[in-house]
């Protein structure tokens, strides 16, 4: 079968590879029908993930249609429309144990640690399999991941009814934890450098936008709260200085999710914190989210096809590279399709 597999650092080849088979009773093989392209699939390309191992086949967001199953497998059938959850966890940590599997202790993500889904067919084990219960455009298989992200961020930010919700920055994970957001009741600010960006987050649902360049965020975000302060901060900017504004910036009793993988400290004082006793949560991947958003998909709570700007054949797969890196403020998401 074919697949992209990127061999080091800026060198990415369409190879044959063996198609996948059955070797374990839970495992479940899928043909790929779709596949987001996500910035840590850019990391991989450019030398800058510095999780990745070479070579390695990308994707960590795909999704397909079930072609054969395990003899212990009852979840799933051939012919179900299905997303793949890229987490592979080892089920026996402190965190599997208590519940967190996204946080295991020898945690491998397919596409990164291990080799993904930008293939033709993939195999994993039931437990990361999520059927669609509904007909849904095949286009839009591979974008359930990325939602999940903006689930695992609504969830440990607690956000729900009545919030008033800080996102920093417009990219494709602030743009689902919008959503999410929106979904969950509250009401949405966001931030951005790129006034286009900011322009699509409100055609997507956001009710206010800050272009940070020109605009006194402060004053808006008093203005947004009748002067209250912000009760809600995520992140998603992930860089030292505005990890530093989100502790400023958040009223008392705040709550900061934080989504940076960078190791780089940041200037903060411990008595910005406990003055206001905020509470900083971490997010990472996503916690058994994927069954929400199939969810929102087939209820029309969550739109995928907002989030996709273009697609391309999976052959084309440098011509679509080469888009994300010199145009990335007209990008969102682009989409691979597995099909001749």
């Amino acid at each position: 079968m074919k697949a992209i597999k990127v061999i080091e650092p800026f060198k990415v080849e369409i190879v044959d590879v063996p198609k996948p088979e059955i070797k374990n009773d839970d495992d479940v093989i899928v043909r790929i029908t779709s596949g987001g392209i996500c910035g840590s699939d850019i990391g991989i390309y450019n030398g800058t993930n510095s999780l990745a191992t070479y070579p390695r086949l990308i994707g960590h967001e795909f999704g397909g249609i079930v072609t054969e199953t395990g003899k212990n497998v009852t979840s799933v059938k051939a012919g179900d429309k299905v997303a793949v959850d890229p987490v592979i966890s080892c089920g026996h940590c402190y965190a599997c144990r208590i519940g967190r599997h996204n946080v295991c202790s020898t945690l491998e993500v397919m596409g990164v640690h291990r080799d993904g889904g930008f293939a033709e067919f993939v195999c994993a084990p039931e437990a990361n399999i999520h059927k669609f219960h509904k007909d849904f455009d095949e286009s839009f298989l591979g974008l359930v991941e990325p939602f999940t992200i903006g689930v695992e961020i609504n969830r440990r930010g607690q956000i729900t009814k009545g919030d008033k919700v800080l996102i920093m920055g417009s990219g494709p994970i602030g743009i689902a934890a919008m959503q999410v957001a929106k979904r969950n009741g509250a009401e949405v600010i966001m931030t951005d450098l790129v006034k286009e960006r900011l322009d699509k987050a409100l055609s997507m649902g956001a009710d206010e936008v800050v272009l940070v360049s020109e605009e006194n965020l402060e004053e808006r975000l008093l203005k947004f709260t009748d002067g209250e302060g912000i009760p809600v901060i995520v992140d998603t900017v992930c860089i030292p200085s505005s990890f530093e504004q989100s502790v400023q910036l958040a009223c008392p009793a705040g709550r900061i999710v934080v989504l940076g993988l960078k190791n780089v400290p940041s200037q903060i004082t411990m008595a910005d914190i406990t003055k206001k006793e905020l509470t900083i949560a971490g997010s990472r991947l996503n916690n058994n989210c994927f069954d929400e958003v199939i969810a929102g998909f087939e209820d029309g709570t969550l739109h995928p096809e907002q989030l996709m700007t273009k697609s391309y054949n999976y052959k084309d797969i440098m011509e679509a590279l080469t888009m994300i890196t010199e145009h990335p403020q007209d990008v969102l998401k682009l989409v691979l399709k597995f099909e001749d």
